[in-house]
Formats: structure tokens, C-alpha cells, sequence
């Protein structure tokens, strides 16, 4: 199989990171999450906690309509005052999600990775939703001692800020089907099948 890179958004308490964890596995494939604020620090100098403040989280003003128009990619330089705002540290994750996707094979969690590498060709870009009740069930197991009541909230705060953070960066409906190769309902299968449905898809598509 040629060189490929598969992206996964995933809503909480869907499993997505654990099948993309298992897909890594699978396919014999690096696995990347929370690794990229730490290599996007490494590569800007930026300290690793304010990525991680940031991580797909918003501060300030909704304004991602402008910022749209204006993301080509380049890196704001050092001695601007905005150099460590964020959208420069999303420029310096989405640097490293492209110099990734153009070396390796890889799975990429979040972080809008779908949008970054929009213009590749050998990218799977898949979201994995669930149920709520579902979710529920999969956040009790790290939450036991939150009610079923909390849970809900956790999720949907969780999904809100996540799509919030898409829309910000992309211009985006972060669960609009149009922008991904595959949707995966976790909930309907078991994870195995999930990623056996993922690699026959990739097999398919990719050879």
C-alpha cells in the first residue's frame, strides 16, 4: 500500500481515539494526538503549555470568518505581539499535521488534521460518532462517580468546544458529512469491525 494518512474526528465518548489507537496497531502506523503540541513547541519555541491551553479550546472573539480569509499557512514571525496567539499556534500544528502527512503513514487525531490536508490525495478523513446513550456508558467507565445527568453535560460541552474550535479554524459545520471519506456510527459495531471496516476502505481506496 502506497503512503497514507488517516485523520479522525470523533465525538466524546465515541471511541474514535481508541479505534484510531488499534488502527496505529493494525496497520503497523505512528499514532499522533497530544505528541503534535509537543513537536509544534519543539519547532516554534513556544511553550508546550500554551498549546495545550489552546488545545481546541476558544478565547476571546468568534472571529473565524475573517481569520479564514486570511490562513495560507505561514507562520507569524517571533517578534509580532500576536506570535503567540491562536491562530498562530494552530499554523504551527497544522505545519506539523502537513510535514507528517508528506513523510509518513500515519493516524492523526483532531486538531482539524481533515481540513489541514484537504488538498491530499492520499488522505482518509473519517468521523466517528455515537448515541448519546452510548456515550454515556463509554464516559462512565473513566466518570463512575458522575450520574447520568453529568455525563450528558460532559459530552455535550466536550462536542460544543470541539466544534466551536473546527468552526473557528475552518469555516466549517465540524459534523457535516460532506467533509469526510467515511462515517462510522461505533455504536453499531463492535471497535474491531470499526477498524476492519476502516482498512477495507482504505484498501479499496488507497491501492
Amino acid at each position: 500500500m502506497e503512503k497514507f494518512v488517516i485523520t479522525i474526528a470523533r465525538g466524546y465518548g465515541s471511541g474514535g481515539r481508541s479505534i484510531g489507537k488499534m488502527l496505529s496497531k493494525e496497520l503497523g502506523v505512528s499514532y499522533y494526538d497530544r505528541e503534535l503540541l509537543r513537536m509544534a513547541s519543539d519547532d516554534s519555541g513556544i511553550n508546550e503549555a500554551l498549546f495545550a491551553n489552546a488545545d481546541e479550546t476558544l478565547k476571546g472573539t468568534r472571529l473565524w470568518k475573517a481569520f479564514r480569509k486570511s490562513y495560507s499557512g505561514e507562520m507569524i514571525p517571533p517578534d509580532r505581539d500576536d506570535f503567540i496567539s491562536n491562530q498562530n499556534l494552530f499554523h504551527f500544528q497544522a505545519k506539523m499535521i502537513r510535514e507528517l502527512a508528506r513523510t509518513e503513514s500515519c493516524v492523526i487525531i483532531g486538531r482539524c488534521a481533515d481540513y489541514v490536508l484537504k488538498d491530499m490525495d492520499h488522505v482518509l478523513r473519517l468521523y466517528v460518532h455515537a448515541p448519546m446513550p452510548y456515550c454515556v456508558d463509554r464516559a462512565r467507565e473513566f466518570h463512575p462517580d458522575m450520574s447520568d445527568d453529568e455525563l450528558r453535560r460532559l459530552i455535550q460541552k466536550a462536542d460544543k468546544r470541539r466544534s466551536a474550535y473546527y468552526e473557528y479554524f475552518t469555516g466549517r459545520e465540524w459534523k457535516d458529512a460532506d467533509h469526510y471519506d467515511l462515517c462510522i456510527n461505533s455504536s453499531t459495531m463492535t471497535w474491531e469491525q470499526c477498524v476492519n471496516l476502516v482498512r477495507a476502505y482504505l484498501k479499496i481506496t488507497m491501492e
